[in-house]
């Protein structure tokens, strides 16, 4: 009997499929040791850039919830400069919030990066907000204004591996924009 030759399944990979891995590979790990990452951070861009936090005026107390759509988590932002948090929270528990901005992460670090227009990415359904619109518009604004980027300054108190990252997910932001 002869057998016959069977040529190699070719898999398919998309950019969608892609895009979604961190949801599968970042589902099963628990929070809690992202925790204390997070609060540092937060602290650590309260201290660099207080006069973001003074530009929320009387949103400062507003609770935003930040939605990576291809991450299995939340994030909850407090940013009252008085005490600043933000929390990752699993979608099924989720905290009592005032809006939520919801967008892929990478398109979410374009608007911390300044990179891309949040009015832009709103009307093309890039980002969906929910809830107090006015006070997102306030954080955008509050945003906009800074000098530099705030993904910069997130990435300083973790030293060079954390900028490495940052380079890296910035490389393949632009391989992302360059191939659509």
């Amino acid at each position: 009997m002869m057998a016959i030759a069977r040529q190699p399944r070719k898999v398919q990979v998309s950019a969608r499929s892609l895009q979604d891995l961190p949801l599968f590979l970042l589902a099963p790990l628990p929070l809690f040791p992202l925790q204390p990452v997070l609060q540092r951070l937060v602290g650590s861009v309260a201290r660099r850039r207080p006069e973001f936090f003074e530009r929320l005026s009387h949103h400062k107390d507003k609770r935003y919830l930040i939605t990576p759509t291809n991450l299995p988590f939340d994030f909850l932002l407090c940013p009252n400069p008085a005490r600043p948090s933000l929390k990752a929270c699993r979608r099924a528990h989720l905290p009592a919030y005032d809006a939520r901005i919801s967008g892929t992460f990478l398109t979410l670090l374009d608007m911390l990066d300044g990179r891309l227009d949040g009015d832009a990415l709103f009307f093309s359904r890039d980002l969906v907000i929910e809830g107090d619109v006015e006070a997102v518009v306030v954080l955008r604004n509050a945003l906009d204004d800074l000098e530099g980027s705030v993904a910069d300054d997130i990435t300083r108190p973790f030293g060079a591996p954390a900028k490495a990252a940052l380079a890296a997910l910035r490389r393949i932001r632009s391989h992302r924009h360059d191939n659509p």
